[in-house]
Parts: C-alpha cells; structure tokens; sequence
C-alpha cells in the first residue's frame, strides 16, 4: 500500500489569474527535490514545486515507504516514509506551494531571463530559475498488455488504489506477485471497512518479491478458503452489456480458464518515464540531465538538475549525493533571483539571519 506523509501541505487555490510569479520552480518532490527547498529557503529564495504524484516523497514513497534505507547521515535508519515526513517538516519554515498531481508539459525561456512554465493541468508560473529535481522521472504504472482492455481503465480495471472503500464488497481479481499485489489482497480479504465479497490473486509463477511474511499470511487464507490463488497470466478477458465480466486466465499447463470478476487490480510496478522533460532542450546522455559538477547547472543557464536525474563524471545515485547538489546548486542559482547581492556563506548554527530565516531562537552562550 501507499501510506503518506503525516505533514499537512499546503496547495495553491485552484484558480489564479495569469501566471504565478516566483523565484525557483521545483520539479520532483522527492527527497532531493524537498531538500532543494530547503536550501533554497536558506538563501531566501521562494519556491514553488510541481510532482506528477498526488503527494511527496517521490520513489520513497512510491516503491519502498515501509523499507528501512540506512545511509542517511546521523541517521542510523528510517523509513521512506519517515524521510519522507521529516523532510516536509524540516521545509516549513519556508513556505513553498505544491502542485501535485501535475506534470510540467512547457518551458520557454522568455526576454526578460525568466521561464515561462506551465502543467498539463494548466497551472502557469513565471520563474526566475528551474530545479529538475525529477528523480529517474515520472512513475507510470507498467500496464496489462491485453488487446482492448484499456477501454476499462479506471471504470474496472486500476493500477493504484486511490480509494480502498471503492473495492469494498466487490468480487476482485488481483495481478502481480510484489509487496503491492501482496498488501492490497491482505488488505481486501481480511475483515475491516474495505474487505471484499472474493478476492482471487493471480501470479505467473508460485515464488513472490514480496515480503515472506505477506506470502505465508496469503497462503493461509487460501488454505482456509478466504481467498484463491491461481499460477497463471491473463491473456484476454469476456465483456457483456459493455462490462467486463471474466478475464481469461492461461495457467502454466496451457489450459486457459475463465475467472469472473467485478474489478481487475493490476499490480505490475512502476516504470520511470523523462516524461516532457525530454523535450526541453536540455543536453542529454541516456536520458540523464548532463550538468557540471560546480553549479550542477544543465546546459540552459537558469535551469539546474539535481539527484538522480542528472549525470556527471563521478555521478552515484544516492539521496547522499543528491542533498550536496541541492546546496550547491541552490548558491549557483542565486545570482539569479538576487543579481545585486553578495552571497556569503553563512551557517544554521550560528547565524543569527539563518534563525531568523527558519524561525528559531539565537542560541546565548556563556
């Protein structure tokens, strides 16, 4: 399943005559990208941030939001969902806006040196500077490859789960063998709020990627005929009255059987899509942002990269790397949004205008 953050985000009001006018557009609420925001917010520049995902955190959310990841500095270990939270905590100070569930489809760099940048969605900004912060790209859900079934997409046939209580009650059949598949068909057999009339979860072969213990509790529900599970893959499906009623499922002895169903959950895992960045203008290199390693600055001045959508000689993809391209980045771009100002180092722990900045009190020392 999908838990998500525990911080309240604040969002832009859906209408807003002309464009938003702003220092710094974000694209990509990942770790890296919400460390960006923070950076930003040290030097005083105002960010808005842009995800196609309905909520942050990015891969840490998205494909491991329970797993531990154990190589954050001075953090011994945490979720990703826990990163996730104390990331949007640490940024509050500074206010940025999000725009999620938003893809970025236009930038164009206009005469005054600003971008002009706008989301599928329609949302329109004026920018000083752009952070690519967009990970390995845009998550799509990898989909069923059955002729004409897509005509039930989001009527009967989902690859996310959005609204759990939409399914409650229904005759589901479930596909994949990963911790999703894994979590939604506990999930949907067990008693509770969203439990369903059947569930029959479908897997090519007997052995799982999911944890062991999701696939011993599965196992012991079909044992105590709670629930079914067939070895075999969909290979075409039965509709009538304009409704998809069985899916035709081919088992690895070659006999293909019909399982009759109410809604088709697909859990196949995410494929990391450049998505319309591609089309910027941006020097590339297997589609990787190519940036230098001082500024992090792609080859349009004003746009920068950071995380794991960039590369450079050297480049490993860690959340590590990621945060030191953001604060370097962040001091490269401020020029920018500040051209008359002197930039000067200065440090969270004793900088009296950096607490000022984040809120806090000036520590008095003896």
């Amino acid at each position: 399943m999908e838990p998500q953050p525990d911080v309240n985000i604040a969002t832009t009001a859906a209408s807003h005559e002309g464009p938003i006018e702003t220092d710094a557009v974000i694209v990509g609420a990942g770790p890296v990208g919400l460390f960006q925001v923070f950076e930003l917010g040290l030097l005083e520049i105002k960010a808005h941030i842009v995800d196609s995902l309905a909520y942050p955190g990015g891969q840490c959310i998205e494909l491991y939001p329970d797993k531990p990841i154990y190589d954050i500095p001075a953090v011994p270990m945490c979720t990703g969902k826990e990163l996730t939270d104390n990331l949007l905590k640490q940024i509050e100070p500074f206010g940025a806006t999000f725009h999620l569930g938003q893809e970025v489809t236009v930038v164009e760099k206009q005469d005054d040196g600003r971008f002009y940048v706008e989301t599928a969605k329609g949302t329109r900004f004026l920018a000083r500077t752009i952070f690519v912060a967009g990970g390995v790209g845009s998550f799509q859900p990898r989909t069923l490859r059955v002729e004409g079934l897509d005509k039930f997409d989001e009527s009967q046939v989902f690859y996310r789960v959005k609204n759990p209580a939409q399914f409650a009650g229904k005759n589901l059949v479930i596909v994949g063998g990963g911790d999703s598949a894994l979590d939604w068909t506990l999930n949907f057999v067990q008693d509770g709020p969203n439990k369903a009339e059947s569930v029959i979860l479908i897997h090519r072969r007997d052995g799982f990627k999911a944890s062991p213990a999701s696939v011993a509790k599965m196992k012991e529900l079909c044992d105590a005929y709670e629930m079914q599970f067939i070895v075999g893959q969909v290979t075409g499906f039965e509709e009538a009255d304009g409704k998809l009623k069985n899916v035709k499922v081919t088992g690895s002895d070659g006999v293909t059987r019909l399982v009759p169903l109410d809604v088709l959950l697909v859990f196949f895992g995410l494929s990391p899509k450049l998505g319309p960045i591609a089309e910027w203008g941006l020097n590339l290199e297997r589609k990787q942002i190519v940036v230098d390693t001082e500024k992090f600055e792609t080859s349009t001045p004003g746009i920068f990269a950071v995380g794991d959508v960039n590369t450079y000689p050297g480049k490993k993809k860690l959340i590590l790397s990621g945060f030191h391209e953001a604060a370097l980045a962040a001091f490269a771009a401020a020029p920018y949004v500040f051209p008359d100002k002197r930039i000067h180092l200065q440090y969270t722990t004793t900088s009296p205008k950096l607490h000022k900045v984040l809120g806090v009190e000036t520590p008095v020392f003896d």
